[in-house]
């Protein structure tokens, strides 16, 4: 009786904690199952990454309000590559947004959010890019293979939370930041913005998405892999974005917001 159902459960049930491993070390024979069924089973990998991005960012919020109370910063990836008036604006806007609100509140949802949105765009340009060359997978099994190739980032953040945790500081120059190259201005921020999403984790992600679009859409290894690199590339470019926008925001005067 328990055969049946856990047999059951495993050809029907949404949630499927027993191919975390399998996604991580042994993903062709994963995805191959996966297109083989044709059902929406990315709500575990998504569950997962969301409750490790929250708790980072909380965790991140929380040593950032000690060390503000203690009178210490932390600043940004690329502080050095600030100008003086940007780094001071920067400092303004950190005294004027140090409340609850923007310490736990907007970074968990944003972090929640960016997760859900992250997913929902790189699945939907590589399902696009993949059926332009030929391929036809549907959207879910794209999406499918999408979430569970992000896994290596919530095991980042796993290691990350517990850096900070046995620390108690935030961390500094993540990725490969620690080699942008020297300069004052935007550009050098928005370049070493980028770097801090190179690493393992990283490679891990691409290999596996790599891998997943090949076993699921059955287009020649080229086509597969030239899908997932530009997709890759174009969403990594996108990154530095933020930075970019942020340094060009300091030269603003910060108003002390009312919460």
């Amino acid at each position: 009786m328990n055969d049946v159902t856990l047999s059951t459960y495993g050809t029907t049930g949404r949630w499927r904690f027993d191919w975390l491993l399998p996604a991580l070390f042994r993903p062709r024979r994963m995805f191959v199952r996966m297109a083989e069924m044709d059902t929406a089973v990315s709500q575990t990998p998504l569950f997962i990454l969301a409750a490790t991005a929250l708790i980072h960012a909380l965790v991140a919020g929380g040593l950032k309000a000690s060390a503000a109370a203690s009178g210490q910063m932390q600043y940004p990836p690329g502080w050095e590559y600030y100008t003086p008036e940007q780094q001071a604006q920067f400092m303004q806007a950190m005294t004027a947004t140090s409340g609850p609100v923007f310490t736990y509140l907007l970074p968990g949802v944003t972090a929640v959010l960016g997760v859900y949105l992250g997913w929902l765009v790189l699945g939907w340009l590589l399902h696009l890019l993949l059926t332009l060359l030929g391929g036809r997978a549907s959207s879910r099994q794209v999406l499918n293979v999408t979430a569970w190739s992000l896994l290596p980032f919530a095991l980042r953040d796993g290691v990350r939370i517990v850096a900070m945790w046995s620390s108690g500081q935030q961390l500094a120059s993540l990725g490969l930041s620690g080699f942008a190259p020297a300069g004052e201005g935007v550009w050098f921020v928005f370049v070493a913005a980028l770097l801090t999403a190179v690493d393992l984790y990283f490679f891990w992600h691409i290999l596996l998405l790599g891998v997943g679009a090949r076993v699921g859409d059955q287009l020649s290894k080229v086509k597969s892999w030239t899908a997932v690199l530009l997709v890759t590339l174009l969403l990594f470019l996108l990154r530095g974005v933020p930075a970019l926008i942020a340094a060009q925001f300091n030269d603003l005067t910060v108003i002390r917001p009312f919460f």
